[in-house]
């Protein structure tokens, strides 16, 4: 059983998931990864000294329902969930594939609510006091046509963060989001790759650069910790400033 606070990371075995999960073990969580990907996650485990590595599709209920036992069971109730697994699928609107949407909303919304429900009932019955953070995105505010299911995920991420911050507040467990831009990560490896794709995409950032998954990890571990102890329901977005700007800079 762990001595420290718990977290458990999804989508942990790179970008922004491993990125969380080197800043929560250096604010002295105890960390778990979670990611479909089995290698991925076993490695980056070792490489953080995390306590485990666990594999999981955020996608299939029945997967989510035997980690979270597992957890309970080997290492004891969470402190801290991050929802971050997520996919885009990118496709043209008119032959999206019915297959795809449900794919993208079973990983992005459905698997969140999942793990999210189990997590606080954890909390709640440990009478923890404990920070959900969900990984959202500016995409929940503006949208971009070829990731149709990506863009309702994540508008389903900021109101299901708002409703369980208001259901889980007579039991002082947090619920927050974080809502990062453009973040080199391999989601931006295709514009990252493309000049003329980048610098449409930084012509919308008025900080002139896309952000590092450190940067949004930072953003997980503060709303984490205490100091973000009267901050609840909140989507903060972390995008260089682009969802405030009203022309091409």
């Amino acid at each position: 059983m762990s001595k420290k606070p718990l977290a458990l990371i999804t989508g942990a075995a790179q970008g922004i998931g491993y990125a969380s999960a080197e800043a929560l073990i250096e604010d002295g969580f105890d960390v778990i990864l979670a990611d479909i990907n089995a290698n991925g996650v076993l490695k980056a485990a070792e490489t953080l000294n995390a306590i485990a590595g666990l594999e999981c599709d955020l996608g299939d209920a029945s997967q989510i329902e035997a980690m979270f036992r597992k957890i309970e069971s080997d290492y004891g109730p969470l402190h801290a969930l991050v929802n971050n697994a997520g996919v885009a699928m990118p496709d043209d609107f008119l032959t999206y594939s019915l297959e795809a949407f449900q794919r993208v909303i079973d990983i992005n919304l459905t698997g969140v609510f999942i793990a999210t429900q189990l997590a606080a009932r954890m909390m709640v019955n440990n009478q923890i006091e404990g920070s959900i953070v969900n990984m959202s995105s500016i995409n929940a505010v503006v949208s971009i046509p070829s990731i149709p299911a990506y863009c309702a995920s994540k508008g389903g991420v900021a109101q299901l963060t708002k409703v369980a911050a208001l259901a889980l507040a007579k039991d002082n467990v947090r619920v927050n989001a974080v809502g990062p831009g453009s973040i080199d990560t391999e989601m931006m490896a295709s514009v990252n790759a493309d000049p003329k794709a980048m610098k449409v995409a930084m012509s919308r950032t008025p900080l002139g650069r896309p952000g590092t998954a450190r940067e949004i990890g930072d953003v997980v571990a503060f709303l984490c910790s205490s100091k973000a102890s009267y901050i609840t329901g909140e989507t903060i977005y972390a995008d260089g400033g682009r969802l405030g700007l009203n022309y091409l800079c």
